[in-house]
């Protein structure tokens, strides 16, 4: 399959034309890769069974891994649910069109291909100019996984999806490199006490500002069982990993320093290359190995904005191992944490 390549030269200054074969793509039950505000995302009709059968085929992902499907109004709901309980309405008034998943009882038109056989289907609404148009010239809500081959670091850029998907879709839509960097918080408002399955940008206390009680989800502190049916994406299976192994080290700063600094002299001697992920505040720590600096503990959206993209590049540099620093796990660091330790595979270091 040849993969045609549409760069948008402007998002402020979107064009029609330059999305209207996209549109028809996604309309005729193709594929299309496109930007959102948190990642790039894999997009196919979500009420067409067949083209959520193309998604998982591209990515290679796992059946029962269920789609988001994206929508850009919240005229186009009904489309998909059966109902919009209290906490969904609460929720989309406040942090709707932006980085916020909610998962709602889905009405029978939504396949089951698209839910992971699930009677619950998970809707977002992006705000992302370039995404929020595509969807509104398709005309149909979008299935969206992040357009990467499953269990890889999450795109950022057009060329991580070019890199894993040219010629398995019809298109990518370049927009340039996205603002968030990880994924939609993913919110469960389909039973009676709104859960938290993913973290993200809508922090657990903005989350909590608006409904109050808001439960936490066991798949976001470890791993799951392998009978267990995932509810949203990234709930069950390895996710973000890079290709080397790689370790996180949690404690105070000084000791994680003084660890991977021993660490990384132990695995040079075993010929070993060792990459390290760092801050701005610790990069002249590490006098040895191959160093990623991820951001700023000052800002840590930087550090989310950064992570994908520091993953990858350690697969480019061809590293054995990669030793990273830790976050704390409050605010954006909840979310931070949980694609490190995805990443890591639960490998984790208290020193």
């Amino acid at each position: 399959m040849d993969t045609k390549i549409v760069r948008i030269t402007d998002k402020e200054q979107l064009k029609d034309e330059e999305l209207l074969e996209a549109a028809r793509i996604l309309r005729e039950g193709g594929l299309v890769a496109f930007p959102t505000e948190t990642v790039y995302g894999l997009g196919g009709n979500a009420l067409d069974e067949h083209a959520s059968e193309k998604i998982y085929a591209a990515k290679g992902r796992p059946s029962d891994n269920p789609l988001i499907a994206h929508i850009s109004c919240m005229e186009e709901l009904p489309a998909l649910v059966r109902e919009v309980p209290e906490a969904g309405r609460r929720l989309a008034e406040a942090y709707w069109p932006g980085p916020l998943t909610m998962i709602f009882r889905k009405r029978d038109e939504v396949p089951y291909e698209t839910t992971g056989g699930l009677e619950t289907v998970a809707v977002r609404m992006p705000s992302d100019p370039v995404a929020s148009r595509l969807i509104r010239l398709a005309g149909v809500p979008v299935a969206a996984p992040s357009a990467n081959t499953s269990g890889r670091p999450s795109p950022t850029r057009a060329e991580h999806v070019i890199e894993d998907l040219n010629g398995k879709i019809d298109m990518i839509i370049d927009g340039g490199q996205v603002g968030i960097g990880v994924e939609s918080t993913i919110v469960d408002v389909s039973g009676e006490t709104p859960v938290l399955l993913r973290p993200g940008a809508v922090t657990m206390e903005m989350l909590e500002a608006v409904l109050g009680r808001v439960d936490i989800d066991p798949a976001i502190t470890g791993p799951v069982s392998a009978d267990i049916k995932p509810k949203a994406p990234g709930m069950k299976y390895r996710h973000y990993a890079p290709k080397a192994e790689m370790v996180l080290v949690e404690g105070e700063m000084e000791q994680v320093v003084r660890y991977i600094n021993q660490e990384t002299k132990k695995a040079q001697k075993e010929g070993k290359t060792v990459g390290i992920i760092c801050t701005e505040e610790s990069r002249n720590l590490y006098p040895e190995g191959i160093l990623e600096v991820i951001g700023s503990r000052e800002h840590e959206e930087t550090v989310a904005h950064n992570l994908f993209a520091v993953l990858r590049e350690f697969d480019n540099r061809k590293v054995d191992c990669i030793f990273s620093e830790s976050f704390s796990r409050d605010q954006l660091g909840q979310a931070i944490m949980n694609r490190l330790c995805k990443a890591a595979g639960y490998h984790i270091v208290k020193v």
